[in-house]
């Protein structure tokens, strides 16, 4: 799945088009490493958000195209 899909479906962001504009100003990386919207994602990835002076790190436990609000929080686990 695309990193942007990823981010949505995941509710990590709320909406695709944030989601692509924050991977394209290189606020997302995977696995350390800058991250495009394009870029697959893969159970075991972890991926870290930056948001303005937050930073958001999370493992992929689960890939899953579409996904109900509450269910959502079971595709990934936050990472210290």
């Amino acid at each position: 799945m695309r990193l942007d899909k990823y981010l949505k479906v995941s509710r990590l962001i709320k909406r695709r088009t944030v989601a692509n504009e924050a991977c394209d100003s290189g606020r997302v990386s995977i696995n350390g490493k800058t991250a495009k919207a394009s870029v697959d994602v893969k159970v075991g990835d972890v991926i870290e958000i930056h948001f303005g002076d937050k930073t958001v790190k999370v493992m992929v436990t689960d890939i899953i195209e579409t996904t109900k609000k509450d269910d959502a929080k079971d595709m990934y686990k936050y990472v210290q």
